[in-house]
């Protein structure tokens, strides 16, 4: 089915406002968020045909499928690409797997069929609602807050290693190994009343003689993940004047709070290094690997600029001066949705 037909459908302009949406209220990069879209249509026009071969366009809306429904990559890649430059079958399939992990579809993949799942609604394209929870950010407590985040970050990694069980646990020994060296860098954004942890990131204080690692392949140095079991990187001691670089090992919000609490936990980020050029004084690069498709919207919008993609994997290093990421108004990157 080809755009001019999905038209057909669901107008162009009633496209274009979903597609807004998806951009905005879920962080996709309007490419993805088209494929999606092409996908959500094509599925429930299939799925209704199927049910009513004499159905005519168009759709009243669109909604959820009343059960999986089967596309090969073939026909995702002739969905995707057909207006642009062609795209294999293997990049078709790889754009399903980026769907499933950013949580819009579900898929089970038998051969080269999947049957999948559209998981987003309508209504999770409407503006979101502010909650009423308080929340507040302080350090990594790794006592407490060690097995509530690795389970949180363990979602980064799943999509990417197909292993659900090892990396929750791996990730809580390290956690705790990187409090006990240097824990300034590790911050957690909590809800007040529970104190569960709903975001956490932590500001690595790289070694000079490990920097040359972030202009290699990135899937050799990812360590929090199940694939490593030997970290490529050393962390620098407190007063190194050879500290130049500072690595963003991980940046996450839990889905539910990221849009309402992105710029605070970033402007809480900013304060952190400012605090960690006391013990690093020569601190003037950031690094980081994008592993998760989710927060490539976030980075490009604070500027960071892509280094070298991994051939393995759907990683890449992004790099950005640290002098620029502290003068940056965080607010007026992420202006408010209309």
């Amino acid at each position: 089915m080809e755009p001019k037909e999905l038209e057909l459908w669901l107008d162009r302009d009633r496209q274009h406002q979903i597609l807004d949406r998806l951009v905005e209220r879920l962080g996709l990069t309007r490419a993805r968020g088209e494929c999606f879209l092409r996908l959500w249509i094509y599925l429930l026009v299939k799925e209704r045909k199927e049910q009513n071969p004499q159905i005519k366009p168009p759709l009243v809306e669109l909604t959820l499928l009343d059960r999986p429904v089967s596309c090969s990559h073939r026909e995702a890649a002739e969905l995707f690409y057909s207006d642009r430059e062609r795209g294999s079958d293997r990049s078709a399939g790889m754009m399903l797997d980026k769907l499933a992990a950013l949580g819009l579809i579900r898929k089970q993949f038998d051969g080269n069929i999947s049957r999948i799942e559209i998981v987003v609604t309508a209504k999770d394209l409407e503006p979101e609602i502010a909650s009423q929870v308080a929340i507040k950010i302080d350090r990594f407590d790794p006592r407490c807050d060690a097995i509530p985040i690795a389970n949180l970050l363990a979602a980064n990694y799943n999509w990417m290693n197909h292993n659900t069980e090892a990396t929750p646990h791996r990730i809580v020994n390290i956690l705790r190994q990187w409090a006990h060296q240097y824990d300034r860098g590790m911050r957690v954004l909590r809800r007040q009343d529970n104190l569960n942890p709903i975001g956490f990131y932590i500001l690595y204080p790289t070694a000079a003689a490990s920097v040359a690692n972030f202009f290699t392949a990135p899937s050799k140095s990812l360590h929090l993940s199940a694939i490593g079991d030997t970290d490529p990187f050393m962390m620098a001691q407190t007063g190194d004047l050879g500290c130049v670089s500072v690595f963003v090992r991980s940046w996450a919000i839990d889905r539910e709070y990221l849009d309402r609490y992105r710029v605070l936990f970033l402007e809480d980020t900013q304060k952190t290094l400012f605090q960690m050029q006391v013990d690093f004084p020569n601190l003037c690069d950031i690094y980081t690997m994008i592993i998760h498709p989710m927060y490539e919207y976030q980075a490009s919008a604070l500027g960071f600029q892509n280094m070298s993609r991994d051939r393995q994997l759907s990683v890449y290093w992004m790099y950005l001066p640290l002098d620029r990421f502290l003068a940056l108004n965080i607010a007026e990157c992420f202006p408010p949705k209309a």
